[in-house]
């Protein structure tokens, strides 16, 4: 090969490292541009007016209890933690947000927080009960949206301030709550889950097995897809249970049987949305009772649930 092939071939070489470096800077600062758009959830936490915290698939989780109510129950103080907890959920989609969420209201603020979410671009998707003969009676309010996630939290905040929802940044020290007094080891052998503490109630949150979709977007567990269960200790080793199991159309009787025969009561049945795939049922109930038998009686529920496997 001649002098002169051979310096061709070098200026060759040289050329397509210096293209194959310049498409790499490129690629990465695309990337880079792409990873630095993703929502910014402090920003949602401050429209909205209550920080959340970024849960298991990427969602940003707003909890926000009704501490202001006092809601008994056949003479059991519901706390927070079990019925009573008032949550939004956002999840990034690209070029968009997408937001459910429940709110937890009384009689006198479903329809004024209604008329500013329709004012405002954003769906109501259900509105139910979950409990029954609860002073004061509540009612739960099922939103959904999607948009640019600050203008969606800005939204929902004028809604919220039409009830009494506590607002504002979370305490950096939690109150003190106790620990459920209730056999919670066994009652993980029994339902074939691990529960976990919180607000003093033990909670279970069981997935569905296949994935849930709205509007073909997966819905998270974080985004209320999952089956809940909820004891509190109400003393001597019994609990007060309740909660929703998640359901397909052939699941919902069989279910109704088994915890009708196990004493636990259905309070309610109903759609949390409109464009699920599969089409999905939700259940509450509740019963006050021997905490390992209600344990025993909503496992033999869980049989007829196409759940995910521990």
């Amino acid at each position: 090969m001649s002098r002169s092939a051979r310096a061709l071939r070098r200026t060759r070489r040289i050329s397509m490292k210096r293209i194959t470096l310049t498409l790499t800077l490129v690629a990465g600062a695309f990337f880079g541009q792409a990873a630095s758009a993703a929502p910014d959830w402090a920003a949602v936490g401050r429209a909205l007016g209550k920080e959340g915290a970024v849960q298991p698939g990427g969602v940003y989780r707003v909890g926000m209890p009704r501490t202001d109510l006092k809601v008994t129950l056949d003479g059991v103080p519901i706390r927070p933690a079990l019925a009573l907890g008032s949550w939004l959920a956002f999840q990034d989609m690209g070029d968009h947000a997408m937001v459910m969420g429940d709110l937890v209201l009384t009689h006198e603020e479903v329809n004024p927080v209604m008329k500013v979410l329709v004012e405002n671009g954003l769906e109501v998707t259900a509105l139910h009960n979950h409990l029954l003969r609860s002073s004061p009676a509540t009612m739960y309010m099922h939103v959904g949206g999607h948009g640019d996630p600050v203008k969606l939290a800005a939204a929902l905040q004028k809604a919220i301030t039409q009830s009494k929802t506590p607002m504002g940044a979370a305490s950096t020290v939690a109150p003190a709550t106790p620990a459920p007094a209730i056999d919670t080891a066994g009652l993980d052998r029994t339902l074939g889950y691990k529960g976990k503490a919180t607000g003093g109630i033990y909670q279970f949150s069981v997935p569905r097995a296949e994935p849930v979709r709205e509007a073909g977007a997966v819905v998270p567990e974080a985004m209320g897809s999952a089956t809940v269960i909820n004891f509190q200790p109400t003393g001597g080793g019994k609990a007060a249970i309740t909660g929703d199991f998640v359901l397909t159309s052939d699941e919902v009787n069989p279910v109704i049987r088994a915890l009708r025969a196990n004493g636990i009561e259905v309070t309610a049945l109903h759609n949390h949305m409109l464009d699920d795939e599969p089409r999905l049922f939700f259940m509450h109930f509740w019963a006050n009772d021997d905490a390992l038998m209600l344990g025993r009686g909503l496992r033999s529920a869980l049989d007829h649930v196409k759940a995910a496997k521990p």
